[in-house]
């Protein structure tokens, strides 16, 4: 029988899934899912698109390796947690995002397994303090969300107890692509525009409220799955570099670029609308996001980000091949 080498928390999601068939493309199936599918109607066809060993639920898991199971196992990779940015429940975010991340930490720590998890780029916040990966900013972060501050939790939880210098955070950015159709309206701002196009002919993007910003010119750092799964797989061979480190192109795009660059894909002119901003988001909306990978690229990642008009052509080809069938 084989032995399980790796474990994937949230391998039944939107990174975890592409991250289980870069694996298996790497010729890696002795991989361990664990995950919650709970009621969702679409997250279980994840699964048939990838090989793995057993696949357990997240509570389950928990039991096993407070009984001394899994010690064998070469990394755990956590990127399972609750990331709907709208949800309100802070005991709930704290059980499922801090409590939950800090028992797995705990475990790999004390087994020598390599831990490596999805921080976010939600723990910025206003982005007012920039969005350097500097460890000494950890503190001063102030995220928007409850989701952001319990991503936050963790990190400043690995950082004022020294263990930044034995595992890796990794904070995405706006991620995009294939296998996300679960994620209800937590799915990309590209998901979201190729189904209105599909449905109406038109893209609906707010109105801008900043004279910095034309309509449809705020900007964000879009980045590929397939780019983010490519840095998170870069950290499982290279147990000497450690710590937090931003996941993203490097390169803020604006909403308009890529719905336009969608519109391409499907061979159609754009019909952009732009509409009004709910009073309650002008307040607090950010114009602009964009990851400083200096870091990333130190510690050796070198491959270059797919330019956002190719990865959105690849997106739209699977889109239009799979849609019906992941929805």
């Amino acid at each position: 029988m084989n032995k399980p080498k790796i474990v994937v928390t949230g391998g039944a999601g939107f990174i975890g899934t592409n991250l289980v068939r870069a694996l298996n493309e790497l010729g890696e199936d002795r991989i361990i899912i664990v995950d919650h599918l709970g009621d969702n109607p679409v997250k279980w066809k994840n699964l048939l698109s990838v090989k793995f060993l057993d696949y357990i639920d997240r509570d389950d898991f928990i039991l096993y390796i407070q009984r001394g199971h899994f010690t064998e196992v070469e990394a755990i990779f956590h990127l399972g947690a609750c990331s709907d940015t709208t949800v309100k429940d802070l005991d709930y975010l704290y059980r499922t995002n801090f409590h939950y991340a800090k028992q797995l930490a705990l475990f790999a720590l004390e087994n020598n397994i390599r831990f490596i998890y999805a921080s976010s780029a939600a723990t910025y916040g206003d982005g007012s303090l920039g969005f350097s990966d500097d460890h000494d900013l950890i503190p001063q972060l102030k995220p928007l969300n409850p989701y952001g501050f319990s991503k936050q939790l963790f990190d400043f939880w690995a950082y004022t107890n020294g263990f930044l210098d034995k595992i890796v955070g990794l904070k995405y950015f706006n991620v995009f692509g294939e296998y996300e159709f679960h994620k209800g309206e937590m799915r990309s701002v590209a998901l979201k525009a190729y189904e209105q196009i599909k449905q109406t002919g038109k893209v609906r993007l707010f109105k801008s409220y900043h004279p910095d910003y034309p309509d449809g010119g705020q900007l964000r750092d879009f980045i590929y799955v397939k780019d983010a799964v490519s840095a998170t797989l870069f950290f499982l061979e290279r147990p000497d570099i450690n710590g937090i480190f931003n996941v993203g192109t490097g390169k803020a795009k604006s909403f308009k670029s890529l719905v336009l660059a969608i519109f391409s894909a499907l061979n159609l002119s754009p019909q952009i609308e732009y509409i009004d901003m709910p009073e309650k988001l002008r307040g607090q909306y950010q114009y602009f996001t964009q990851a400083d990978i200096t870091k990333l690229r130190k510690a050796g990642y070198t491959t270059p980000m797919t330019e956002l008009e190719v990865a959105i052509k690849n997106y739209v080809d699977f889109l239009e091949k799979n849609y019906s069938f992941y929805t």
